[in-house]
């Protein structure tokens, strides 16, 4: 891997982490455009990941730093309210990384699956296609409810529940509904987008489209969908990439993670994701994700027919 390698994976890495196009999918469609191969280059995948971690912490530290405070409050409060549905979330990807990570890893390889299909992106454009087909329905249903309750109905509700207090003499059940409404999230949603990022795990289908896909779908308040779903994956991706590191340390030593096209790709994945984070954010908050549906579908659409054609 030579450093413009590194420093275009980079810039894929951190644009599609969190723009709902499939970081997994457009980095193994990058790796077979440039023939570099999609595998063997751990060092490089745990840098561009920690990447992207620094820079969700970057966007989002005010609340981060808010929930840490909260953390350490009398009481249950909004803030640990918010941390134990970060841990329900992460509950179905904890499953699927312990016991199936390495059965769907070797089931879609891209090598093994260009020796049966000779299409090694073939896997990527169907999930890619299918990825398309989320955000189009969740953006139907989201849609619909606007209409019925009115496009800044959510915004109200959210300036309502932000005005709520909890007192002592409340019960369980009272503060929780109010932490629901003021998190715009409750316990059973924040469970369904963590399924659905753990199916996520298969290439091309995308982390931050399905999650949010779902959290539309489950009618999560889209003003707070956004911070919720880029958050979750915080422990989980520090978490994969802490296992990789203990294998690349296993088979070499640090030394991998200060090549030039490491650092190139740590740099780019960081910046270009400070970008996507910020643009995603508002994306959700005001428009509608149409385009990235159109985009992935034609996509997928060209992963499955192009190695054909130009075979």
């Amino acid at each position: 891997m030579d450093w413009w390698h590194g420093l275009i994976l980079g810039l894929v890495q951190g644009l599609a982490e969190f723009l709902p196009i499939s970081s997994s999918g457009h980095l193994t469609i990058m790796q077979e455009t440039l023939g570099i191969g999609g595998e063997g280059n751990l060092a490089f995948d745990i840098a561009v990941h920690v990447a992207t971690v620094l820079s969700t912490l970057v966007i989002f530290w005010k609340p981060i730093f808010g929930i840490g405070k909260g953390l350490f409050a009398k009481g249950m409060n909004r803030e640990k309210d918010y941390v134990l549905k970060i841990l329900v979330s992460m509950i179905p990807i904890l499953l699927v990384g312990f016991l199936l990570k390495d059965t769907v890893e070797r089931i879609f390889d891209t090598e093994r699956i260009a020796r049966h299909t000779g299409n090694p992106l073939l896997v990527v454009g169907i999930c890619l296609i299918v990825t398309a087909i989320l955000l189009l329905i969740s953006e139907i249903i989201s849609a619909v409810r606007d209409l019925k309750k009115g496009k800044d109905a959510e915004d109200k509700e959210q300036k309502l529940a932000d005005r709520m207090t909890v007192n002592s003499e409340m019960n369980g059940p009272e503060k929780r509904k109010i932490f629901t409404l003021q998190n715009g999230i409750n316990y059973w949603q924040a469970f369904l987008v963590g399924v659905a990022q753990s199916i996520a795990v298969l290439p091309g289908l995308s982390r931050s489209g399905s999650t949010i896909a779902t959290g539309l779908m489950a009618k999560v308040r889209r003003t707070s969908l956004a911070q919720f779903v880029f958050i979750m994956v915080i422990v989980p991706i520090l978490g994969e990439a802490f296992l990789e590191l203990l294998k690349v340390l296993r088979g070499s030593d640090m030394g991998h993670f200060f090549t030039i096209p490491v650092l190139c790709g740590f740099f780019a994945a960081f910046v270009s994701g400070l970008f996507a984070c910020r643009l995603m954010v508002g994306l959700l908050k005001k428009f509608r994700l149409w385009g990235f549906a159109v985009y992935c579908f034609i996509a997928g659409v060209l992963c499955i027919v192009l190695p054909y054609a130009i075979r």
